[in-house]
């Protein structure tokens, strides 16, 4: 007895029972509460190494979240690789989007202020969620865009605009440049 006692006494029994609460708690907060995020396409540049990941959001039975389908934000490769959002200048001017339901394609068409000329369709289909948008006049699987601009007077010029992804029917690799008016 007096062993267990000093156990009490020192706390061993509570540092235990505390350490076993929090585990349990942990355990008990339902995976459907966590947000499910689906990579759909990213944006490189020719700055730096930063990209910009844009992420389809499901709900908790897997489908395109209404309140909000799609999701930008950074990853800092140039520096530690962490997650930033994106500031509010960037979502106007640069990496932002729209995006709005489309019944007659079963998801929602998505425009980036980057590129408004390249409609986007967000959809899920079976269990796989994309992007989807037309790369060399072909419809495709959306994959990646490259932004190469140089440093102006005002801002950056956007020289042109690369996009990749893969043709919807063949899974062939296409790539399409797009330089602005």
């Amino acid at each position: 007895m007096v062993c267990s006692e000093s156990h009490i006494m020192d706390g061993g029994l509570m540092k235990k029972a505390i350490w076993w609460f929090a585990l349990l708690a942990l355990l008990a907060v339902p995976a459907a509460a966590q947000i499910k995020t689906w990579p759909l396409f990213i944006i490189e540049r020719s700055k730096n190494a930063n990209v910009v990941h844009y992420d389809a959001q499901l709900t908790t039975d897997g489908e395109l979240d209404p309140k909000e389908p799609v999701i930008a934000y950074w990853v800092l490769l140039a520096k530690d690789g962490r997650r930033e959002k994106l500031s509010w200048i960037e979502k106007k001017k640069a990496y932002g989007f729209a995006i709005k339901p489309d019944p007659s394609v079963n998801g929602y068409r998505m425009t980036l202020v980057a590129a408004p000329e390249q409609q986007i369709t967000v959809r899920k289909e079976k269990d796989v969620v994309r992007a989807e948008a037309v790369i060399d006049g072909r419809p495709a699987v959306l994959e990646k865009m490259y932004i190469n601009a140089s440093e102006g007077l005002t801002g950056p010029k956007v020289q042109h605009i690369e996009v990749y992804g893969k043709d919807l029917q063949t899974g062939e690799k296409l790539r399409e440049k797009m330089v602005p008016k």
